[in-house]
């Protein structure tokens, strides 16, 4: 197993910002996007299926979930990067492993490398499905990606 990644920089004060909170414009508001836990280099977050997120055949477009990826792919980077600095994703490949039709969709991100100017972010995404009469939730991994986020300096003056 590799080491764990260390890092500079951590703003706390940007994770409070984000967590809990759902967004007001964009793709992250329109899917309902939410960060439910943030540290250093590791971010979960999700939203829940709705009928208008259903298609046609009784499952949610692939699209919903890359665009979970895309967005915790670049979010997970903002607390750990130097202050005034932005991330762009670069790439990332996704595999959908299982349909989603009900619950919530999850995803996990991790930073596993990090330089100065890119990071590598492994993803994994899970449908929570709630359990019958008080059971625990079933979880189900229904996507797995791995993305490159540029980490692009602050502008001088």
């Amino acid at each position: 197993m590799a080491e764990p990644v260390t890092f500079e920089h951590f703003d706390q004060a940007w994770t409070e910002k984000v967590l809990g909170k759902r967004g007001r414009k964009g793709i992250d508001a329109y899917l309902g996007i939410v960060a439910t836990e943030f540290t250093a280099g590791r971010l979960v977050a999700g939203f829940d299926v709705t009928d208008e997120l259903v298609t046609m055949i009784g499952n949610i477009h692939g699209g919903c979930i890359s665009a979970l990826v895309d967005h915790v792919l670049g979010v997970v980077m903002y607390p750990v990067m130097p202050p005034r600095s932005w991330a762009a994703t670069t790439e990332f490949k996704i595999n959908l492993l299982a349909p989603v039709t009900a619950g919530r969709v999850e995803a996990t991100a991790q930073i596993v490398s990090m330089s100065k100017r890119l990071a590598v972010v492994r993803i994994d995404v899970e449908n929570v499905v709630a359990g019958a009469d008080g059971a625990e939730p079933r979880r189900r991994l229904v996507a797995v990606a791995q993305g490159t986020s540029t980490i692009v300096a602050p502008r001088e003056g």
